[in-house]
């Protein structure tokens, strides 16, 4: 993550600050999502089924330009 921004002109340090912020947040989630998991199979199936849907939607949006 951090090669593409100081490949676009980000400083070092930003870029580097930045990846470790968006790791943090992954851990998080993760954890959230071993807890939500253990609750309910029901509530995994949704939360994966929101996540492959949001992947979808990102994955074939057009980009106008």
């Amino acid at each position: 993550m951090s090669v593409p921004m100081k490949s676009g002109g980000m400083k070092p340090k930003k870029a580097l600050a930045y990846t470790i912020i968006s790791g943090i947040t992954t851990g998080i989630g993760a954890f959230f999502g071993v807890i939500l998991g253990n609750i309910s199979t029901t509530i995994i199936a949704i939360c994966l089924a929101f996540a492959a849907g949001a992947m979808l939607y990102i994955s074939s949006r057009r980009i106008n330009t």
